[in-house]
């Protein structure tokens, strides 16, 4: 971890910064933002000029993750500094109903924010700050918004997770966004929120204030003024950040940062204001009915609702002139559960006795944190594909551990960060004790795990009889063979051993002969693998064929099965032989009755 570089990173207490009043913090969170989305952390697609210069005026944290691959655990733990987990919030709220696909029944999470969760803002207020929350809250509804939290202004923060309009009027049918009833028709969300934030500060500039910044943006709908959109190339390409809506939203963002660090210049407030941007959960990197996903999130592996690097690494930039020396990087391993211990830390408030964050204060004196473990859980089944499951950091270990099979990955991040080698196998004795530390730390805030589904019915027939198993619904078993969610794959792919095989769960109606179709691919040389499908003690094998490209997929008639009747039952996929670097890609099987 390479304390002893990082203890340097920060400057030491300017002797004005004693002093001065207690410091004014705007602390900003951006909606679904990958880390990897802002040129400071190598975007070159997307512009974000003032979070750059934010990055060269104070530090810029390499490894900060979110408490969860989704939104309202995550903004929870930056409220709170405690892991959501404690407060039952597992999910976004109110998170996605279960379906009979689902081998396990999520655990319902609390709806709100409970009242007796002490917030930043309710620490800050007692000590005299003025506070205000602009922009997205997902906490709770009437009786539990800001304003029972400890802020004394709400601007357009409420129980929804999405924005009822990018663009003014910012209503639908049933409502109007909270203090935005009056707006020009056209005008941009994310500029309007800018406007109440200036207005905000420039009030309390005489007193100390705490300003929840927390955009929409750049969250779907995607949504941005058409000017902007225009200045990026179209259409996108898969596989890499090129959606020029998104770059948009990205782009006005980044302007309200802009805006917002002006006009603490302009009334000579910057050096004592504590500026923090953070973004709640990694990019999205799938599609949800889009035709394109909004980014792309490499080199870091998956994206929002994956516990992969993808979906928890964010950005953290911290700008405080008085004690943060301008131009740092720091590769600490850092959450946000750790925001607020170190805002109370900066303030001088009384800090919870028990914080499970810890204040990054030490390190603009110079020194070096103890070593700790971050932990994970998402005990749901995500929009975006991924499956309940929980994860362990310690040091350069990360431990994941999917709770449907017990399926487990190691992966070491000091040489892997794209999370590819899952050296769970070559390392038994660091799964054990990762694996104990997990459940340790699950019993200890009292998480809730899911239970199995008795409404379970995977993969059944349509209309005609006919079952189509997708790779996204298969289990994969052994190291490296796994569901590969990107819009250009979606398919099992990292068949690089031989002995890693699939099965596909599905719902029989009754016996018969089916006629098997497999989508697969296989990049150049790689082809001849022998391949066995079985469905209990009927089996089938074929042979691989090279396709050209591992997702240059091609439909085949391989054979016949027979299903043994009706009830579940497992399609298993299984390499004889293994050629070439990989056995293929299968994206998916399809099983057609012979009539």
């Amino acid at each position: 971890m390479r304390l002893a570089a990082v203890a340097v990173l920060f400057a030491a207490t300017a002797p004005a910064a004693a002093q001065m009043r207690a410091p004014n913090v705007v602390l900003i969170v951006a909606d679904d933002l990958g880390q990897r989305d802002l040129g400071c952390y190598g975007s070159t697609f997307h512009r974000t000029p003032h979070l750059d210069s934010l990055a060269k005026a104070g530090a810029r944290f390499t490894d900060c993750t979110s408490s969860c691959p989704v939104c309202s655990p995550t903004r929870a733990s930056i409220l709170t500094g405690m892991y959501p987990q404690r407060f039952g919030i597992t999910d976004w709220l109110p998170g996605r109903p279960d379906q009979p696909g689902q081998m396990l029944r999520r655990p319902v999470p609390t709806m709100q924010l409970a009242h007796d969760a002490v917030t930043l803002a309710e620490r800050l207020r007692a000590a005299g700050y003025a506070t205000a929350h602009v922009g997205k809250w997902h906490l709770g509804g009437e009786g539990f918004g800001p304003e029972t939290q400890g802020f004394d202004l709400n601007v357009a923060g409420d129980h929804t997770g999405t924005p009822l309009s990018y663009f003014a009027p910012f209503q639908n049918k049933k409502s109007v966004m909270r203090g935005l009833e009056t707006a020009p028709a056209g005008e941009y969300l994310t500029d309007r929120l800018t406007a109440e934030v200036e207005k905000f500060i420039t009030r309390n500039k005489e007193r100390p204030f705490f300003l929840h910044l927390a955009h929409y943006a750049p969250h779907t709908p995607l949504r941005a003024p058409d000017d902007v959109a225009a200045r990026y190339p179209s259409p996108p390409v898969h596989g890499r950040q090129s959606h020029a809506v998104y770059a948009a939203m990205v782009e006005r963002l980044d302007a309200s940062v802009g805006r917002v660090v002006a006009l603490l210049d302009e009334l000579k407030l910057s050096d004592n204001t504590l500026v923090i941007f953070t973004s709640d959960n990694g990019g999205l990197a799938t599609l949800e009915g889009m035709p394109f996903a909004p980014t792309f999130n490499g080199p870091f592996r998956e994206g929002k609702g994956y516990l992969y690097e993808g979906g928890l690494r964010v950005p953290l930039l911290v700008k405080w002139p008085a004690r943060v020396k301008p131009g740092t990087t720091s590769g600490l391993p850092v959450n946000s559960i750790d925001l607020t211990p170190t805002i109370v830390a900066a303030s001088g408030v009384t800090p919870d006795p028990r914080p499970d964050g810890i204040s990054l204060l030490p390190l603009f004196r110079g020194e070096a944190p103890a070593a700790r473990d971050l932990f994970w859980h998402y005990p749901h089944y995500a929009n975006q594909g991924s499956r309940p499951g929980g994860a362990v950091r310690s040091g350069p270990w990360k431990f994941v551990e999917f709770y449907e099979t017990n399926r487990r990955e190691l992966f070491d991040l000091s040489r892997d960060p794209s999370e590819s080698n899952n050296l769970a196998a070559a390392r038994p004795e660091v799964v054990t004790e990762l694996a104990a530390k997990l459940d340790a730390w699950r019993k200890g805030v009292g998480a809730k795990m899911p239970t199995p589904n008795p409404d379970y019915r995977p993969n059944p027939a349509n209309g005609n009889g006919v079952y189509t198993l997708h790779a996204r619904t298969a289990q994969v078993f052994g190291t490296m063979l796994r569901y590969e969610p990107l819009p250009h794959k979606e398919t099992l792919g990292f068949w690089v051993r031989q002995d890693d095989h699939a099965a596909f769960p599905f719902t029989a109606g009754a016996a018969g002969e089916y006629r098997v179709e497999v989508l697969q691919g296989c990049g150049k040389g790689s082809g001849g693998a022998e391949v066995e499908l079985a469905v209990g003690d009927s089996k089938l094998t074929f042979t691989v064929k090279d396709t050209g490209g591992f997702q240059a997929f091609e439909a085949r008639d391989v054979g016949v099965l027979r299903l043994p009747g009706s009830g579940r039952h497992e399609l298993t996929v299984r390499a004889r032989t293994k050629p070439g670097v990989a056995v293929m890609d299968l994206r998916q099987v399809v099983l057609r009755p012979v009539r």
